[in-house]
């Protein structure tokens, strides 16, 4: 049995205990009042919402991306705030095969909090279950979390630099092949990608909008299995964090920069590749 992410059903017999907290986090990267306007038409019963971009991102600056992952403390007030404390059980859920929702995973998981999972198949596997919606807004009393901030599960841009050319490092773009080989850029300012970098979309992790069974991701994923370290991005840290959901859950080490590509590209001075990656790993 998977440990991060759950059947509709599972959620369905569960859905008013009250050490479980159901986050929506539907959302759009091209139009931020999406998940609002999606949350007032209709959500899972007892279901909170967390904004993309209020909620789970940081400040913009010059340098760090265009979804800045927030700092521990906002993390602890952001979920506090939706009333997660530390013996709540989180299960979030989007409409877009988990890649919002893993977001929520990621940072529960950078602060400590382990009972965290997703709801497999979203929004449309609850319906396609069955199940009604509701459209009344939830709120609930401040929850109490303890932080145990785990630093280790970044990478910072500094040693992103130092990877091309080496064979003791892997870094793994988790965008859509097109955006990755550089044939398309709806966002960032230029398109391509990091030096160096092989493409595993994240989409690879899903079969009919549900992750694929376990033994399918490990033979997917198998040739990833050896000592290299390996690096995570995508856009803006939002769809890599999906892949490392799905490493975590297959047991592969990994690391997570954060601001990704949108980052990498925030300097001048940084080179981009474009076109079909050289060479799978070996």
């Amino acid at each position: 049995m998977p440990k991060n992410w759950v059947s509709a059903k599972e959620i369905f017999a569960r859905v008013f205990e009250p050490n479980l907290r159901i986050i929506d986090v539907r959302s759009s990267l091209m139009d931020h009042g999406y998940g609002a306007q999606k949350y007032a038409e209709g959500h899972l019963p007892n279901a909170t919402r967390l904004d993309l971009e209020t909620d789970l991102s940081g400040p913009k600056a010059e340098h760090g991306g265009r979804h800045p992952y927030p700092s521990a403390a906002q993390i602890k007030e952001v979920f506090e705030r939706a009333g997660v404390s530390d013996h709540t059980r989180v299960v979030a859920y989007d409409d877009a095969g988990g890649m919002f929702a893993a977001r929520v995973w990621w940072l529960l998981k950078y602060i400590g909090h382990e009972d965290v999972c997703l709801l497999d198949g979203g929004i449309q596997a609850w319906l396609e279950a069955g199940f009604s919606l509701e459209t009344a807004a939830r709120n609930f009393p401040g929850g109490q979390l303890t932080v145990r901030e785990k630093p280790e599960l970044l990478a910072s841009v500094e040693e992103v630099r130092t990877v091309k050319g080496r064979n003791d490092v892997l870094l793994i773009d988790a965008r859509a092949p097109e955006r990755y080989r550089g044939d398309v850029e709806p966002i960032d300012r230029i398109p391509g990608h990091i030096p160096g970098a092989i493409n595993r979309p994240f989409g690879q992790n899903l079969e009919n909008g549900k992750f694929k069974d376990l033994e399918s991701l490990k033979t997917q994923y198998q040739d990833l299995a050896g000592q290299q370290e390996k690096i995570l991005y995508c856009g803006s840290g939002v769809s890599a964090a999906h892949n490392a959901l799905v490493f975590h859950e297959l047991g592969i080490p990994h690391r997570l920069y954060a601001g990704s590509y949108s980052d990498w590209v925030s300097y001048p001075e940084h080179e981009v590749e474009t076109g079909e990656q050289a060479a799978e790993p070996v």
